[in-house]
């Protein structure tokens, strides 16, 4: 099975987490959003939202070369002008031998931390803060372009690692061998100890709604691997959402799951994997082209078909959210520019068609679906190359991460009639609420 990331060819931790900056004031319990079974609130009332995917927050926020504060501030400004104000963000990046993970990273192996990106962490937090946003934050990532799990495993096998699209070893090699992670105690105490390091130093700050485990964890990528890894898998949620409500009692925590596309095309392992009590809500992510129901060479004559597996792909999540009692989180979905093109010129009228399809689904079950985040947010950002290829060194930032074309799925802030659906459902989404 493809997916989106199968399209494309020490003692100084402890030291560096002391440093790490806290919130300036102390959060009243209100200030926190809080699940009552399949809803959110904020301050007594529904908390529902229109949001974004903004995974780069970190190193624009970075003091240093290749960050950028201005840039940030503008584009946080813009979106919450448009009523985007919940951003899902990375809190990792781990420093990895793998091919297209994006350099610098948070940390290293032996516990050593880039203090640069943990205060551009705590930048965007403040940043934030004033404009009165909300921030999941993920704490590492089953692919490689932010190194991932991957490069835990490869910290502790002796430097043993698989890239990604490597031609010799085909889907489903890399997410088999990555989904070893789980059941290896010394790569899941690497990991842990990044968590305590980071969520110790944000657990008094209401700017943060949840807590992710990673960015899109499986199990693997076939069932025959898969299986016999379900009972690390489980308990590695279980465990890592416990470390995290031991450390941060009053945020949220999710998996960051994909959905089923995520559960080896189970049920019963997303419902397994999201019915633990300290797992908050339910996930899912919706990419048509990645896995196979649109053509970008015929987008017009295969839409329709498109549109109809989403909706049902959506319905389903729906059904396994109603029946857990949580709430369900739609929060990454993309489709082409019109053609399949990345440049900002491209037009992108079946991406607003796709928006609004998204939006019409959350806006239609308000007892249920809590709120959703496009992918990705690019604003100012443009490709730094006309083959649209990250190269090591470029700052542009755009969301669409290293191993992708840059201008892929994300949003320029020149795509007016992309913004306008945005606008136009955050605004149904306030209303709904009540403010």
């Amino acid at each position: 099975m493809f997916t989106r990331r199968s399209v494309l060819g020490s003692g100084g931790a402890a030291l560096a987490a002391a440093a790490l900056p806290l919130p300036a004031t102390a959060a009243a319990p209100g200030d926190f959003v809080t699940r009552k079974g399949t809803g959110l609130f904020l301050g007594g009332r529904p908390y529902r939202f229109a949001g974004a995917n903004l995974w780069y927050a970190a190193w624009l926020g970075a003091d240093a070369p290749w960050g950028n504060r201005d840039r940030l501030r503008r584009e946080l400004d813009t979106l919450a002008a448009m009523d985007v104000r919940n951003l899902r963000i990375a809190a990792s990046a781990e420093d990895s031998p793998l091919r297209n993970s994006v350099k610098p990273a948070f940390h290293g192996r032996g516990g050593s931390r880039n203090p640069a990106l943990a205060d551009g962490l705590a930048f965007v937090l403040a940043e934030m803060r004033e404009r009165d946003m909300k921030a999941v934050l993920y704490l590492t990532n089953f692919w490689e372009w932010s190194g991932g799990i991957m490069t835990y495993l490869s910290w502790v096998n002796g430097g043993k690692y698989l890239d990604m699209n490597d031609p010799a070893h085909p889907w489903p090699e890399f997410p088999d061998m990555a989904a070893q992670f789980y059941a290896n105690g010394e790569a899941v105490g690497l990991f842990h100890d990044h968590v305590r390091a980071t969520v110790r130093a944000h657990a008094g700050d209401a700017t943060i709604m949840a807590w992710q485990l990673a960015n899109e964890p499986r199990p693997g990528g076939s069932i025959k691997a898969a299986g016999p890894l379900l009972p690390a898998y489980y308990g590695w949620i279980q465990g890592t959402a416990r470390l995290i409500k031991s450390l941060s009692p009053r945020h949220l925590v999710s998996t960051g799951s994909e959905g089923l596309k995520g559960s080896i095309e189970r049920a019963d392992v997303y419902r397994a994997a999201h019915g633990f009590p300290e797992i908050d809500y339910l996930t899912a992510h919706v990419w048509p082209l990645n896995w196979g129901w649109v053509d970008p060479k015929d987008i017009a004559g295969t839409n329709d078909a498109s549109f109809a597996k989403v909706r049902g792909y959506m319905a389903r999540h729906v059904t396994l959210a109603t029946a857990l009692g949580k709430p369900l989180v739609i929060e990454e979905f993309g489709y082409p520019r019109d053609g399949g093109g990345y440049d900002p010129e491209s037009a992108t009228r079946f991406r607003d068609l796709y928006y609004k399809l998204i939006y019409d689904a959350v806006e239609a079950n308000p007892g249920i679906v809590a709120g959703s985040n496009f992918w990705a947010w690019n604003g100012e950002g443009r490709p730094a190359h006309g083959d649209h290829r990250f190269r090591p060194g470029d700052t542009a930032w755009l969301g669409d991460p290293p191993h992708e074309p840059q201008g892929w799925y994300g949003v320029f802030d020149g795509d007016a009639s992309t913004r306008a659906a945005i606008q136009a459902h955050a605004k149904a989404i306030a209303a709904s609420r009540g403010g």
